[in-house]
């Protein structure tokens, strides 16, 4: 039973720090397209930017989830 709940605190931390890892990529590639004024805070664009990098984050979290003993 221990190890059940350790393993699932593992998991919740590593989706935590993907969440992390997402919303910082996303926001430091939103950020110059903004304050390029390439696009208005709250456009479809900026939508379209944080879904991309979403998408790429969770294609990324479950490779590296893989290669990691959780």
């Amino acid at each position: 039973m221990e190890e059940k709940k350790s393993n699932s605190i593992k998991v919740i931390l590593y989706i935590s720090v993907w969440v992390i890892i997402w919303g910082t990529f996303g926001s430091l590639i939103d950020y110059p397209l903004y304050k390029n004024k390439i696009y208005l805070e709250g456009s479809l664009y900026q939508y379209l930017t944080f879904t991309i990098t979403a998408i790429i984050s969770i294609i990324s979290a479950k490779f590296f989830y893989k290669k990691f003993d959780l």
